[in-house]
């Protein structure tokens, strides 16, 4: 049996993971706001994972059991937050967008967490403002809790690629199409093919944080073309694949 590691207060600081690298599940008492000013970010629940590139960040709600995963060189800023200011009002991991502002207060509140003074204090209140202003993204992949559900989902995570339609994936896996449907709605919330292509996409940050080129990526993550993969990207992150926050 895993055990949990319990840290009583979410730490303020910032923290270089190789790619790859990762931090095992563990929990904090206290809120928590992750973000990767390089890289790309990945946090596992039992609920599911979140993916989150340099303009994105992720709430991590106190008590959220979680493990971080390293694509490509990351660059980590944590800042923890007590359980008594939750300024969105979230129970549950949420990508936040992260705007040219709310980077350099994030980058700057944790490049020295120890100072305590009234400028950290008024940082920290505009940190707070600006994360009530962030848009909250779509990037959370449901984990599938059916059996059934959970083994198609599994041949699709091996290989985001597979274009087979629902009534093929579902002849492997022993269940219907419109048994799949009625699952995909009711255990994970969104359609089937919501599903995949939010898988797809994660996948595509994974293998765009690892620099393979946007042709490479589009071919391996399932899509037609690289323009048909741009052209999703770019609807679901406002920018193209190519995109460095930090530029």
């Amino acid at each position: 049996m895993t055990r949990i590691r319990h840290e009583p207060v979410a730490p303020t600081r910032t923290q270089r993971l190789a790619s790859g690298g990762s931090i095992d599940a563990h929990r904090h008492d206290d809120h928590q706001i992750v973000y990767a000013g390089r890289g790309v970010l990945a946090i596992t629940t039992s609920a599911g994972s979140w993916v989150a590139p340099g303009n994105r960040a992720i709430w991590v709600p106190a008590g959220t059991v979680h493990a971080h995963r390293a694509h490509g060189e990351l660059d980590l800023h944590l800042v923890g937050l007590p359980a008594t200011d939750n300024p969105l009002g979230l129970d549950a991991p949420t990508v936040l967008a992260v705007g040219p502002l709310l980077r350099e207060l994030i980058i700057a509140y944790t490049r020295a967490p120890d100072h305590d003074g009234p400028e950290r204090t008024r940082l920290r209140a505009v940190l707070l403002d600006q994360l009530r202003a962030s848009p909250q993204q779509p990037l959370h992949l449901p984990a599938p809790a059916s059996p059934r559900l959970r083994a198609l989902c599994e041949i699709l995570q091996a290989d985001p690629a597979d274009n087979r339609s629902l009534a093929e994936l579902g002849r492997q896996v022993g269940a219907s199409d419109r048994t799949l449907s009625r699952l995909f709605r009711g255990d994970l919330g969104m359609t089937f093919p919501q599903w995949r292509t939010q898988l797809r996409l994660q996948h595509a940050l994974v293998l765009l944080a690892e620099e393979e080129p946007v042709t490479t990526v589009a071919h391996r993550c399932g899509w037609s073309s690289a323009s048909a993969f741009i052209d999703v990207f770019r609807r679901t992150f406002g920018h193209t694949p190519g995109f460095h926050p930090a530029d």
